[in-house]
């Protein structure tokens, strides 16, 4: 049984109070002892952000981009999940489930949302239209927090499947990225009645496939990224994979935690050309640190690397269903075609972009609408 309520965000202002004092009694650290990134987000950037963030920014801008969209409140057996669901005006359109990552939130889609569900006014025919829903992982943003262990990349999969047909979608497609293309993948491994294809612009290869290609493209040549996401970038993801908890205590306790913990990532994982506001504007960052901060999920969301870290990278169960694969070019893994069909067999679209990250609706929203449109229409080819 899935109950379903309408949501509004609400934000008070005692939480605002709360927030401003907190900034303005941050104890700060020393300056890093050299000129870039290399130890982390730099102290002059991070006490730029949180002065604009205490006078500036309108701390109440999170709740109006949300509640300019109809959301909701499902309970799912012990899980209760936030979403978006925005019906197309067009009759046919198909159902699309958009699964977010870490650190993002729902708010990655707001862009796409109208160019996705009107397509007549924005380029494109009422073929591309599509109704959709838009949930929040559990433990993230506004759905609850999981109260036992147990809530891993499969079981989110499986309650996305059941939300879906309690919105009346027995037959939908599914697009993720990040933990979203994790569970749109994991959904797709033993896939439930219903569901049709996937489209994904985050994916793990078969690494013991790969490795047996003994004649690499010039192209591959330049992919992976593996070893330097390793060398250079897993340490936030070792941390939250083993001590969720003692991270929480920092970051629910301080706001410029909690920023520099997110931000440095938009740094990291956009296609920046060396700055995050060059990929996504300060207030869209302040928006996503909010929703951590307001609903102090950055434990409960940072327990899903404890979850399903490690079956990340010892699961590689071939996808028999029709998928699609997009690469952008700023993504943490590079993945060739081929690469991509050690686990995807029957790949029905490879894109490859020129622009864009890891957080590719929120940076490059025109792009992925195209690749959205162009995926499901290979899907739905034959259906």
């Amino acid at each position: 049984m899935v109950e379903i309520r309408e949501f509004t965000v609400d934000i008070a202002e005692a939480q605002i109070t709360d927030l401003r004092e907190r900034l303005g009694r941050t104890r700060w650290p020393e300056r890093e002892t050299v000129q870039d990134w290399s130890q982390g987000i730099p102290l002059d950037y991070v006490r730029e952000l949180a002065e604009y963030w205490a006078r500036d920014y309108d701390m109440r801008r999170l709740a109006t981009r949300l509640n300019a969209f109809p959301q909701f409140h499902a309970t799912i057996g012990d899980l209760g999940v936030h979403f978006l669901h925005i019906r197309s005006r067009h009759e046919n359109a198909r159902p699309l489930l958009l699964t977010h990552g870490w650190p993002g939130s729902v708010l990655e889609f707001l862009q796409v949302i109208e160019p996705l569900t009107d397509p007549t006014a924005h380029g494109g025919t009422e073929a591309d239209a599509f109704h959709l829903v838009i949930p929040a992982l559990p433990g993230y943003g506004f759905s609850d927090k999981p109260g036992s262990p147990g809530t891993g990349i499969e079981r989110i999969g499986a309650t996305w499947d059941e939300l879906m047909k309690a919105l009346d979608y027995p037959r939908y497609y599914a697009q993720g990225g990040d933990w979203g293309g994790l569970v749109t993948a994991a959904l797709a491994v033993d896939p439930p009645d219903g569901l049709l294809g996937v489209h994904l612009n985050f994916l793990v290869p078969n690494p013991q496939e790969v490795a047996g290609f003994d004649d690499p493209t010039p192209d591959e040549q330049q992919l992976g990224g593996l070893q330097y996401y390793v060398d250079q970038e897993a340490g936030y993801s070792t941390q939250q994979s083993t001590r969720p908890q003692t991270l929480g205590y920092g970051l629910a306790d301080s706001p410029v935690g909690q920023l520099a913990w997110i931000v440095e990532k938009f740094y990291a994982w956009t296609d920046c050309a060396g700055h995050p506001e060059n990929a996504v504007s300060r207030d869209e960052l302040l928006d996503n640190v909010m929703i951590y901060w307001l609903t102090n999920s950055a434990t409960s969301s940072a327990r899903l690397y404890w979850e399903s870290m490690k079956a990340t990278f010892t699961s590689f169960d071939p996808i028999s269903l029709p998928s699609a694969y997009s690469r952008f070019p700023k993504e943490l893994l590079q993945v060739s075609e081929r690469w991509a069909r050690t686990r995807l067999i029957d790949l029905r679209r490879y894109g490859s972009l020129d622009k864009g990250g890891h957080f590719a609706a929120l940076e490059q929203p025109t792009l992925f609408v195209e690749e959205v449109r162009a995926a499901i229409g290979a899907l739905a080819a034959d259906r």
